[in-house]
């Protein structure tokens, strides 16, 4: 866990910068709306201000989420893995965002890619395997690179394909690629993965399938989550 040092050397409060990086990872926005936002709240700062802070405390913010998550979601994401990848303008060049999320719609890894082959989804599979552990059943569509790459991990028979079997992840594309649009594309390849990386781990955070529980439990399980948000990074 980071420690408090983290802000030792930042005049603004850890609440404010805490807010500004939600507000910047979690939504839409760009950074000059976020500092648009921040002033009808009497908070006066710059884009590039918010921009910093982005920077500086969104992977520390995302590796604390993430490091909670994997202990205690370690059991539940190995029963199957939903693998998809997406195509990403970087300075106009075509690259390849690989995704897996598990049963839920949790996002397990991303990873930003030149190419989309064997090489490519085996690169990914293994990063997979190694910090969850092998999934019981993987889900793909029927692109020739994932069975080869499975082939070769011996996991031929834990692989499915569908029409509609890979809709979890297809869904689960979606809000990125809106956050994508409101960045107006990225123009370094290390800019998205470190991007994917930390909305990822935001994603899951705040993410409460409200539509499938009540109304009740959704306002507690959010309120649970922004909680937990305030105290990232206190010690």
């Amino acid at each position: 866990m980071t420690s408090p040092v983290s802000f030792k050397y930042f005049k603004t409060s850890p609440e404010i910068i805490r807010l500004a990086v939600m507000l910047y990872i979690r939504f839409p926005l760009s950074l000059r709306n976020v500092e648009d936002l921040l002033h009808e709240r009497g908070i006066d700062v710059s884009h590039e201000t918010v921009r910093y802070w982005w920077n500086r405390f969104g992977p520390m913010f995302a590796a604390e989420i993430r490091r909670k998550r994997i202990q205690q979601l370690r059991a539940f994401s190995k029963w199957k893995w939903h693998v998809d990848e997406v195509f990403v303008k970087v300075n106009g060049k075509r690259h390849y965002l690989w995704r897996a999320v598990d049963h839920e719609g949790e996002v397990l890894e991303a990873i930003v890619a030149k190419r989309r082959n064997k090489q490519a989804a085996l690169k990914f599979l293994r990063k997979l395997m190694k910090r969850h552990g092998k999934a019981k059943e993987v889900v793909t569509d029927r692109f020739a690179s994932y069975r080869a790459a499975l082939r070769e991990l011996g996991a031929t028979e834990k692989q499915q394909t569908g029409r509609w079997l890979n809709n979890r992840v297809e869904n689960s594309h979606l809000p990125f690629l809106r956050r994508e649009r409101a960045m107006q594309r990225f123009r370094r390849m290390r800019s998205l993965q470190k991007f994917a990386s930390v909305h990822s781990s935001v994603y899951n955070h705040f993410n409460q399938e409200r539509s499938l529980t009540s109304r009740d439990t959704f306002k507690l399980t959010r309120a649970a989550a922004l909680s937990e948000w305030h105290q990232l990074c206190s010690g």
